[in-house]
């Protein structure tokens, strides 16, 4: 095999080497059927058992029951964005946005042109270093739903605790941190990820939802657009992304395998530290953008003392195995996404880097 490098892209991101593995092993003639995974009808039972087991998985890992369904789309978590409002914002409603990041300005922008919206917080006037304080949370007067995201790609933060309106359906975008670590799933009444992050490949979408919500979904919006639709096929309306699943499947039953929540938990807290260690320690030499209660454990950002010097960094970076560390144009300099399937190794091999770069160039 060819040697494989670290990958520190945001997405599609790397994979388990075991599922990988997994996937090569059947890709020509899955579960005795003659047939790859890519071939085969999703109308058969072998596929059907594919589907009932991946959402089987995914209830079990959030501790959630028959009062939830799980379902597979596509359009990503973009759709999304235009998904939730054309369901649950009917006309004379407000929907609430807290704002922690480019993403969710775009699930905001999406929602503006279905009804009235309100920004509960953000931080946005501080580039997004931090995610907003509950205290600084000011909702409207009757929300239809409050929507968050929980993890920032492109500022690196992260909520380190969920907030709780009561009766408000709470709906957060978990793209870039589903599974990352355990969490009270029932708080929320969606939850949605792109699977290309955290989960498997890009083209499938996560989509967690309580079955209330599926109740009254307005039939004005478009047969496709619909949750109830896709629920009361079990995601099978249309031809569903069955390699996306079968491979999401194949996730869920690594993440089980190895400790399940908590056990992705203290993996990543031991992967994120040896970075964030090298940043702390460095004495100013790397600088951290997001303020240390808000630090994510999926995206690692911080610059250099000059953007000379980061675009070496990157460049040399990418030559000794460690790729997708440049930053995005928004935050600038350098960063390291390090989901559930980036090895202790893979992280260790960057703070080495990055001691070694300061070394040379300090």
């Amino acid at each position: 095999m060819t040697k494989r490098i670290f990958n520190f892209s945001a997405g599609p991101a790397t994979l388990p080497l075991e599922v990988l593995q997994h996937a090569q092993a059947e890709l020509l003639n899955f579960n005795d059927t003659g047939m790859s995974i890519l071939e085969i009808s999703h109308r058969s039972k072998a596929y059907e058992e594919v589907n009932a087991e991946a959402e089987a998985n995914m209830k079990e890992l959030l501790g959630l029951g028959d009062d939830y369904r799980v379902l597979f789309l596509q359009g990503g978590a973009s759709l999304q964005f235009s998904m939730i409002p054309l369901n649950f914002l009917a006309p004379g409603q407000t929907a609430d946005y807290i704002l922690s990041g480019a993403w969710s300005e775009k699930a905001l922008k999406e929602a503006k042109l279905v009804g009235e919206t309100h920004v509960a917080a953000t931080t946005a006037e501080e580039n997004y270093k931090r995610i907003p304080s509950l205290d600084e949370i000011k909702l409207s007067s009757n929300p239809a739903y409050v929507h968050i995201t929980s993890n920032n790609t492109i500022f690196g933060t992260q909520w380190a605790d969920f907030p709780s309106f009561g009766d408000i359906p709470l709906m957060a975008d978990m793209s870039s941190d589903m599974l990352c670590r355990p969490f009270d799933a029932s708080k929320f009444s969606l939850i949605y990820a792109g699977a290309q992050k955290n989960l498997g490949p890009s083209g499938v979408t996560v989509v967690v939802i309580r079955k209330s919500l599926l109740e009254n979904n307005p039939k004005t919006v478009p047969t496709m657009l619909r949750y109830d639709t896709h629920a009361k096929n079990d995601s099978l309306y249309n031809t569903p992304p069955s390699f996306g699943v079968y491979m999401v499947n194949l996730v869920l039953r690594w993440i089980k395998a190895n400790g399940g929540l908590a056990g992705m938990e203290k993996h990543n807290t031991e992967k994120a530290q040896l970075i964030y260690d090298a940043i702390d320690q460095s004495g100013g030499y790397y600088q951290g953008h997001a303020e240390k209660d808000s630090r994510s454990l999926m995206n690692v950002t911080f610059r250099l003392p000059n953007e000379e010097l980061e675009k070496a960094f990157a460049a040399e970076s990418t030559k000794a195995g460690l790729n997708g560390l440049k930053g995005h144009r928004s935050v600038g300099g350098l960063r390291a996404s390090i989901y559930n399937a980036m090895p202790r190794e893979g992280c260790q091999a960057l703070r080495d880097f990055m001691l070694e770069f300061q070394r040379k160039n300090g």
